[in-house]
């Protein structure tokens, strides 16, 4: 490649891409360290940590409502068991072990468990939050970070999550070109068909598509790079990519796109130190855009 023709790319990819986040620190699940995950609880306490975002992520109940729950069955954060102990699911056939999927349950039925005695009794009481709760706590200092969990299974079967989502996101005014440089909201997803639904629905929301290391060979790539720049405006790798591949971040400014890494965590105020330093390596020596953490306090340098 010419150097002329490498400005007039990176020019074009300026042009064409909404301005990067600047050093953002978006809270994993809320603040997750410190209060029950996917909660309102959560999501305060990374405020008055001064996150500049909430990361959250979404799903289906079985009426159709679209709720804050990452995984895809209740019992591991709420009472579930308690409330409902006739309705687990074997995990797998001839387990006897059980699951509660969040999709055999109404919304109504999901409102009534407790979604924060499993992780401290300070917290109990609180609920799971439907989307539109989450979408309510943006604040001019807080952004939301959206994860649309496996809307490609959703797809199959029958009911689509991107469209619920942009028509809660446009009743808000919130699906918009940003009017500073930051924008309130961001849409990621692992699954590249959602990502590039939402391309269609909500072409002036920044979108992210997320990755593991197991696709990292395909995303990263010059050519796999240059595909997402077609349908997102950011990546979302796994943090033990950039071990391997800490030039990646550059060559995704090349073409336009902002990184997020994920996830950096302080499980015991021993590790602390080691997640604060972590954190800043990303943020200036590898040149990261933003951090997911479930430390939002620990994001900024001292």
């Amino acid at each position: 490649m010419t150097k002329s023709f490498a400005i007039v790319t990176m020019l074009l990819a300026t042009t064409l891409a909404p301005a990067r986040p600047s050093k953002v620190v978006i809270a994993h699940r809320g603040a997750s360290a410190y209060a029950p995950e996917n909660t309102l609880a959560a999501f305060r306490l990374a405020a008055e940590q001064k996150a500049d975002y909430v990361e959250i992520d979404i799903t289906f109940t079985r009426d159709g409502h679209l709720v804050v729950l990452h995984d895809d069955s209740l019992e591991r954060t709420t009472n579930v068991e308690e409330v409902f102990p006739d309705r687990g699911q074997p995990a797998k056939a001839g387990s006897r072990e059980q699951r509660w999927p969040v999709k055999d349950f109404t919304l109504e039925e999901v409102r009534r468990l407790n979604a924060g005695s499993w992780f401290d009794q300070r917290f109990a009481g609180e609920r799971i939050p439907m989307f539109e709760e989450a979408v309510g706590a943006v604040t001019p200092h807080t952004g939301l970070l959206i994860e649309l969990k496996a809307p490609d299974k959703e797809r199959e079967a029958g009911r689509a999550m991107e469209p619920l989502v942009a028509e809660v996101l446009r009743a808000r005014g919130l699906a918009g070109k940003p009017n500073d440089s930051r924008a309130p909201i961001i849409v990621q997803s692992f699954d590249e068909g959602g990502v590039r639904e939402l391309a269609k629905l909500l072409p002036d929301v920044p979108r992210v598509l997320l990755f593991s290391p197991p696709a990292a060979p395909r995303w990263t790539s010059a050519s796999g790079l240059k595909e997402v720049a077609s349908f997102a405006t950011g990546i979302g790798p796994n943090k033990d990519i950039l071990d391997t591949d800490p030039q990646l971040v550059g060559r995704a400014h090349d073409l336009g796109l902002f990184v997020f890494a994920w996830t950096f965590r302080a499980d015991s105020a021993s590790e602390r130190d080691a997640a604060r330093a972590a954190m800043q390596r990303g943020l200036t020596t590898l040149g990261l855009d933003g951090v997911i953490t479930d430390n939002p306090d620990l994001g900024r340098s001292k």
